[in-house]
């Protein structure tokens, strides 16, 4: 009896025949109880077993399954073996489905031991169908045992086990048994053959990748479609271009999945040209287009900074009603971002019906960019509000906004935030945080920031050596630069900007010197011109003022307008008119609107007495209304950032300001000066000295001195380089009343205490 196969019900028909009984419902299975079926007396049951088999007991336990009701499957089966009622294959079929899709390893185990107990043999199908339960239930312990023990295996069979492994990306295993399926006789089918070359996904695989591809020639798969573009997919993963290119051009047919395979190839191999031209051949050959496709070649578009192709791909979007699906409108808004055309990265944004976290990532990416930090803050705020999903570039902008905008209260809510979520980006996000914490004044968190990274590259160590330069700490940073090198870690560009920094800050020509000529020699870095410009203010500050002016004039460089600024600014330093010329005329030439250039000259002729000069100077000024950004200095008391503009009258303390600026400037106003600062361009050309006491960051310290409490220190951050006059009211500031004052202006930072400054004068 265990070996007999029942006959499956057509349930149309049981649904035909019921329909004809008067004033009847149509049956439903699920809604009766297991007794109705077994509950009789066993003469009735006896016909009953004899008339249908088991028949309707069968449809039963299916309508049970499919209901996903497995306990009470398991009853009833238990009653229909007491009842002696056969199971049908196609019943343990059902439920070995139904364990499948719910993953329910301990139900197909009950049902795999019921099935020993009433099969001595049961049938290849049942046994797959087995083995497919244990795969899916990921037992892959039971499959193995249960494949060994299996007496006929076909090829279904090994497609299951086989597929099971290379869905689960082992490799090994899933080539080991395919070994043995070859050995034993069986013939290969597409299905195998597509599941293996899912699992070659990187260069160190690719030999074997080419003996599949030969294996499929020679057992005549290659002209199946879905073979063969797995193959050229393959090809792609393992970084063959070539090979991809070849198979792809050899195909027959082509599907969409073809083309985007080898056009994403060539993307990620940064050959965005070829990629192009390859989705123009896709469009002229009228193949199906999809969303998938769009992000790449608009991927494409943005590495080449394409913006004309990108409009084009914009237009054929919208043509097709796709920019509102967020898998395409995303792209599009990164395009716009990275080709610097934020109106247009707004409009697709806004175009977008449900933005996801990628999404808002662009938009926050095109704030931060177009310099909108303020922008970006406010929807982060907003996101967090409404609990949306972010990612972890989400939070790597928002750190460089911060830093920007040297936000150290928001800056430690978000990194927080950001560590509960788990999203501090692994050396992109640590780098970002030893950035902000930098600029914002804590040099302590940075360095934490900085201890707690296990490996870090080449952008942390920059990041942290650069953080010591504009704190004017060249010790550390040259210390850490050879930690760096120590490490194994290879310096950039950038890398030596910083060092070069260090050197500028404090003084240090010789070093500078030796930094900068061993670049190229030991480090294989080429020096660039900010290289240069960074050697030239070196030599500038330090007084070396001919050796500048050599150089620029020995450069492999032409001289851009920084280069003649630094020299401009040691003329101005060490009172040199004559090559102040040189450098003001060549400088106004590059850059006519450049203020600085004005003031370094106007105050080298006052200086010198040239007082026609200077007025000529002051008058091109006026003539060309020449008028930088507007000076604004800030500090944070208590978690909210008060700011100042020159001249500032509008802040509710204003009168307390003042007031306690009086107590602080007689010194000031006992010496008289005509110099002009860039703070008193912003504002308008002052005719009295008195004014220097409306500049920005005096007002934010005496703001500070009357609101922060006498044992924390004033940390003030100013958009513009500090003036001299400004420089020395911090330091008789921090002598006259013992308070630590930290000012970071547009170069550097500051550090006054009892009336020195870490920059020893030298900035």
């Amino acid at each position: 009896m265990a070996s007999t196969s029942l006959p499956s019900p057509d349930p149309s028909q049981i649904a035909a025949t019921l329909n004809k009984i008067p004033s009847m419902k149509p049956a439903s299975f699920a809604q009766i109880p297991p007794w109705v079926f077994l509950k009789s007396s066993s003469s009735s049951l006896k016909i009953s077993q004899n008339r249908q088999q088991g028949q309707v007991e069968n449809v039963h336990l299916v309508s049970l399954s499919k209901q996903r009701k497995l306990k009470e499957a398991h009853d009833f089966l238990k009653q229909m073996e007491e009842a002696g009622v056969p199971v049908n294959p196609h019943s343990y079929k059902s439920l070995l489905d139904t364990c499948s899709k719910m993953k329910s390893l301990s139900d197909g185990k009950l049902i795999h031991d019921r099935l020993r107990r009433s099969m001595e043999n049961p049938s290849g199908f049942l046994e797959n169908y087995l083995l497919q339960m244990y795969c899916v239930c990921e037992s892959f312990s039971d499959a193995e045992k249960l494949f060994d023990e299996m007496l006929e295996k076909n090829l279904a069979s090994w497609v299951i086990l086989i597929s099971a492994y290379s869905q689960k990306s082992q490799v090994k295993k899933s080539f080991r048994l395919f070994s043995q399926m070859i050995q034993s006789g069986i013939r290969p089918n597409s299905t195998i053959f597509t599941s293996l070359l899912k699992n070659l996904l990187d260069p160190s695989v690719l030999e074997i990748g080419k003996q599949v591809h030969s294996l499929v020639i020679r057992t005549g798969v290659s002209t199946n479609v879905s073979v063969i573009t797995g193959i050229s997919t393959m090809y792609v993963k393992c970084g063959w271009l070539e090979g991809a290119k070849v198979v792809f051009d050899q195909m027959v047919e082509k599907n969409a999945v073809a083309w985007t395979g080898l056009i994403m190839g060539y993307t990620q191999a940064d050959k965005q040209k070829d990629a192009l031209q390859l989705f123009d051949r896709m469009v002229k050959e009228g193949v199906e287009l999809d969303e998938f496709v769009f992000s790449i070649v608009l991927k494409a578009c943005a590495g080449l900074e394409d913006l004309n192709l990108g409009r084009q791909i914009h237009g054929y979007i919208v043509k097709l009603g796709l920019e509102s699906e967020v898998f395409v409108g995303t792209p599009v808004v990164d395009l716009y971002v990275k080709c610097a055309c934020f109106e247009s990265a707004c409009l697709a944004f806004e175009r977008i019906s449900e933005p996801n976290d990628v999404s808002w990532s662009a938009i926050i990416t095109g704030y931060c960019q177009s310099g909108k930090f303020e922008k970006s803050l406010k929807i982060f705020k907003s996101l967090r509000i409404k609990d949306v999903v972010l990612n972890s570039f989400v939070y790597s902008s928002i750190f460089q906004a911060c830093s920007a905008l040297a936000d150290f209260n928001m800056g430690t809510q978000a990194h927080a935030d950001a560590i509960k979520r788990g999203l501090v980006s692994y050396l992109y996000g640590e780098s970002a945080l030893i950035t902000l914490y930098s600029k914002c004044g804590r040099l302590d968190y940075a360095n934490r920031a900085f201890e707690s990274i296990d490996e870090p590259d080449t952008v942390a160590w920059t990041a942290i050596i650069c953080g010591h330069a504009y704190h004017g700490n060249a010790s550390e940073s040259l210390r850490l630069f050879r930690r760096m090198q120590d490490s194994g870690a290879r310096p950039n560009e950038v890398t030596f900007v910083a060092v070069l920094t260090a050197c500028s800050h404090s003084g240090l020509v010789t070093e500078a010197k030796l930094y900068l000529e061993s670049m190229s020699r030991e480090y294989g870095v080429e020096p660039t011109i900010d290289h240069y410009d960074c050697m030239l203010d070196i030599y500038s500050r330090a007084g070396l003022l001919q050796e500048a002016y050599e150089l620029i004039k020995d450069m492999p460089f032409e001289p851009d307008s920084m280069s003649w600024k630094c020299l401009l600014g040691g003329c101005w330093i060490h009172r040199n008119l004559e090559l102040g010329k040189v450098a003001a005329e060549n400088l106004l030439q590059l850059d006519p609107d450049d203020t600085a250039g004005y003031i370094l000259m106007f105050n080298l002729y006052a200086s010198s007495g040239k007082w026609e000069a200077a007025a000529r100077i002051r008058s091109m000024m006026g003539a060309r209304k020449l008028k930088k950004e507007l000076s604004c200095s800030w500090i944070t008391v208590k978690g909210k950032v008060h700011r100042f503009v020159v001249g500032d009258k509008h802040h509710p303390q204003t009168e307390e300001i003042y007031g306690k600026l009086k107590e602080l400037n007689h010194f000031v106003l006992k010496r008289e000066s005509v110099l002009l600062t860039e703070e008193d361009v912003s504002f308008g050309l002052p005719e009295r000295k008195e004014q220097l006491m409306d500049h920005s960051e005096r007002l934010a310290i005496a703001f500070g001195l009357i609101s922060v409490p006498s044992n924390a220190p004033i940390i003030v951050f100013k958009n513009l380089r500090a003036c001299k006059d400004c420089h020395d009211f911090a330091k008789h500031v921090s002598m006259v009343t013992g308070r630590k004052i930290t000012v970071r202006d547009s170069c550097r930072f500051h550090h006054f205490h009892l009336g020195q400054c870490s920059c020893n004068d030298h900035w």
